[in-house]
Order: C-alpha cells, then sequence, then structure tokens
C-alpha cells in the first residue's frame, strides 16, 4: 500500500492511497463546528465541537459487501497550522500520518518521526525552526 498527498491547506487534506491496482482518495475537512474524514466520497467519520476534536480515525481499505477483510489503517492529523505558515496565505497543517500494522505509509511534519531528530549544527537549526537556509 501507498500513499501521496495531493492537496494540502489550513482546512483540507487529499491523498491518493494505492492499494494493489486501486486507487482511493482519503479527504480529511474542516468545518466550523465539525470535522470529516471521507473515503472515495463517502463520509466515514466525524468529530464535531468548537474545539478538542477528534484527531485519530479508524479506516478500512478493501472490504467485501459483508464488511469483512481489508487493510486497516489509523489515521492521525495534526490540524493546528505549521507556525512557518502563520502569516501566510499558503498555511497548511502541521501533521499528518497514515499508519498499518506493519509500520507508516505516510508521515508528514510534526508526525513524522524525522521531526523529532535534534539539528547537528546551527545552519540544520535555522533551517527546521524558522524555515530559513543559508
Amino acid at each position: 500500500m501507498q500513499a501521496e498527498i495531493v492537496r494540502l491547506t489550513a482546512n483540507e487534506v487529499d491523498i491518493k492511497v494505492l492499494n494493489g491496482a486501486k486507487m482511493h482518495i482519503l479527504q480529511w475537512r474542516r468545518r466550523f463546528f465539525y470535522d470529516e474524514v471521507l473515503l472515495d466520497g463517502r463520509s466515514q467519520a466525524v468529530s464535531r465541537g468548537f474545539t478538542g476534536r477528534e484527531n485519530v480515525y479508524g479506516l478500512v481499505f478493501g472490504r467485501d459487501d459483508e464488511g469483512r477483510g481489508g487493510d486497516q489503517i489509523m489515521f492521525i492529523i495534526d490540524p493546528i497550522a505549521d507556525a512557518a505558515h502563520w502569516f501566510s496565505s499558503h498555511q497548511k497543517l502541521s501533521g499528518i500520518r497514515l499508519e498499518m500494522a506493519k509500520g507508516p505509509i505516510l508521515a508528514y511534519g510534526s508526525l513524522d518521526p524525522k521531526s523529532l531528530e535534534k539539528p547537528t549544527n546551527f545552519s540544520d537549526w535555522m533551517k527546521k525552526t524558522l524555515g530559513m537556509e543559508w
């Protein structure tokens, strides 16, 4: 199984998921009072509330008509805006992660294990914290 981010904004995420020869579209939408997760255009989960909405969702790809089988995936999202883009017109989420039992298939931003690595020198620190390169 493979996954790729197609669109990433502050309120919308579209992810292309390839499962063998089949392609699925996983979408996350932030509305004013609820968040919604859609798979191939069908609502899978809704999280309501003004604050403290759910950030971890369980999905199954490739289930048969009786609801058996398929691949289980955990979809985790960090909906806080990325600090490097707070005042930009191109705001986007801090992190996204799709994970199966055998390991992650997509990790981005604050939910990527590489984001936890400490910088080795000042130049790396500037790049990581301020998005600046020398």
